[in-house]
């Protein structure tokens, strides 16, 4: 299927490119973000586009930062992508870049849980908690969880595995301050977003947060927020507990790899059109929903 896998920007000096994104610099201060139509699962980069992700998750992610631009610092301007590059190569950024401050990246995830599914769900079966916090015995797999739990990882560069860390391992790593201000900022926009999508038929099951700071060391929240691909959203009208409900995000992609024989290792199978078509329809339809 048709989709941007990378970009080739020459006005702009090229400094990085991610599972997803693109990065270029801005000056010494600022830097284009290009969300290209990659997919990432199971810590692998696809060798097949999912039509159209780029530009959905960037305006997702748009919706969220200006909805909660009150709540905390964030890496927004108000520059023009466009406006920064050559004419032949704005095609390659229209709709699906953004200007952002240059901050310092923490070196963790902030995932916050609301439900118990995913790798929190194995987790659980084995062990009855999940990244060292125990929870009651009997839950179901998709069961809304007694209180939103804070359950961070480790960020691994590309081709790696992340890993799940305790929240003592994580002040160890960015300090007992920074961590704490994490986690309180993550499950209060947690709460809130979850609180809207509800209104909107939609459940966020759990979801990951980003972070960075400035030269003062004031945390801002970065990189892309509550987008199907860093969320599980599902639709609130077709929720069971038991099993891994449907869902608006890449777990439909997630469950076809799930299926093939494959270790879980670079290079993915090939993604079929019709699995990368109704993959991008999900990412589309979760994008009307919420932000109608």
């Amino acid at each position: 299927m048709s989709g941007l896998m990378e970009t080739h920007i020459k006005s702009l000096p090229f400094l990085h490119r991610g599972k997803v994104r693109d990065i270029y610099a801005v000056g010494d201060d600022k830097l284009l973000v290009v969300q290209t139509d990659r997919l990432s699962a199971f810590d692998v980069v696809l060798d097949d586009p999912i039509p159209n992700k780029g530009k959905i998750l960037t305006a997702m992610s748009n919706f969220w930062f200006k909805k909660f631009g009150n709540l905390m610092p964030n890496h927004m301007t108000d520059i023009d992508p466009v406006s920064l590059v050559a004419p032949e190569e704005r095609e390659q950024v229209e709709g699906r870049a953004i200007v952002v401050k240059k901050l310092k990246p923490l070196a963790i995830e902030a995932i916050v849980r609301g439900y118990i599914i995913g790798t929190g769900w194995k987790d659980y079966q084995k062990t009855g908690s999940v990244c060292g916090i125990k929870l009651p015995e009997g839950l179901k797999e998709a069961q809304k969880l007694p209180e939103t739990i804070f359950t961070p990882s480790t960020k691994a560069a590309v081709g790696e595995h992340d890993e799940n860390i305790s929240f003592e391992q994580m002040e160890k790593i960015v300090g007992p301050d920074i961590a704490r201000q994490v986690r309180d900022l993550a499950i209060k926009l947690y709460t809130e977003a979850s609180e809207y999508a509800a209104g909107k038929g939609i459940i966020i099951a759990d979801t990951k947060f980003e972070f960075g700071l400035d030269a003062n060391g004031t945390v801002h929240l970065i990189d892309e927020i509550l987008t199907p691909d860093s969320s599980r959203f599902w639709p609130a009208s077709s929720y069971q507990v038991g099993s891994s409900p449907p869902s608006f995000d890449k777990q439909f992609v997630r469950d076809w790899l799930e299926v093939q024989p494959w270790n879980k290792q670079a290079p993915a199978p090939h993604v079929p059109d019709d699995v990368a078509q109704k993959t991008a329809e999900k990412y589309s339809e979760a994008l009307r929903l919420l932000t109608a």
